[in-house]
């Protein structure tokens, strides 16, 4: 098990958002091209629901937004207990859950969303079919995850290890489709600027896995440009055991 779907490891990085707010700003600020937030939130305006839930909301931004603009109602879970309450001071019906087991009757909802999540699951195809259960026959699960070029000049930079998840953009679709009949991947690049080589470091020393090698980043203050690359995967047609 990696470090990214242990459990234990994954609750200790949640238990405040500090780290999530450093990593958050350079996609709000940095971001020159397609936002995989953006992509995510279109996905389920073009289904027309009228519940949605998202898993693994964190602090509840995206479902806030897929409320507001979309009229919906939307169910935020967490596994984290800051998490859930910052999700909840959004006014967000929030339910402190593990995705692994959420208390909801099957096909409750017409749009499940993971958003940057999926990897974090330690059985990654009983999460998903966990998921599909909740989906409605004609709803749809929307998952996002990054592919293996995302960031690429800054782990090159720090001499460390690429992206490597579990759940990317490379095998989203595979996965997907052993709990759907359907999966559609749309996919998206672009380019981030930091302005500085501290905003580098302050970047690299919120990641989750990679904060020991903030230190490698060399003092400077021209901008360092490094690529996006994320996918977002529609998935219908649920697999009924």
């Amino acid at each position: 098990m990696s470090r990214l779907n242990d459990p234990e490891f994954v609750a200790r990085e949640y238990a405040d958002e500090s780290r999530l707010a450093a990593r958050a700003r350079v996609w709000t600020e940095f971001l020159d091209g397609p936002s995989s937030y953006d992509a995510t939130a279109a996905a389920v305006a073009e289904a027309r629901p009228r519940r949605v839930l998202e898993v693994g909301a964190g602090w509840g931004e995206l479902a806030a937004r897929i409320r507001d603009e979309t009229g919906a109602h939307v169910v935020a879970t967490d596994l984290s207990l800051r998490m859930a309450t910052l999700a909840a001071s959004r006014d967000l019906p929030v339910v402190l859950a593990d995705a692994a087991w959420l208390p909801f009757p099957d096909r409750t909802f017409d749009v499940v969303v993971a958003n940057a999540m999926l990897y974090h699951l330690p059985d990654l195809d009983a999460g998903v079919r966990e998921l599909a259960r909740l989906v409605a026959d004609d709803g749809r699960l929307i998952a996002t995850t990054f592919g293996h070029e995302h960031l690429r000049e800054v782990w090159d930079l720090v001499r460390g290890p690429g992206v490597d998840l579990a759940f990317h953009r490379g095998n989203g679709a595979e996965i997907l489709g052993r709990a759907f009949e359907r999966v559609d991947a749309r996919t998206g690049s672009g380019r981030i600027t930091f302005p500085n080589m501290e905003e580098v470091r302050t970047y690299v020393a919120a990641t989750l896995t990679r904060a020991h090698l903030a230190d490698r980043v060399r003092a400077g203050d021209d901008p360092f440009v490094a690529s996006s690359d994320f996918a977002v995967f529609v998935a219908t047609g649920p697999r009924r055991r």
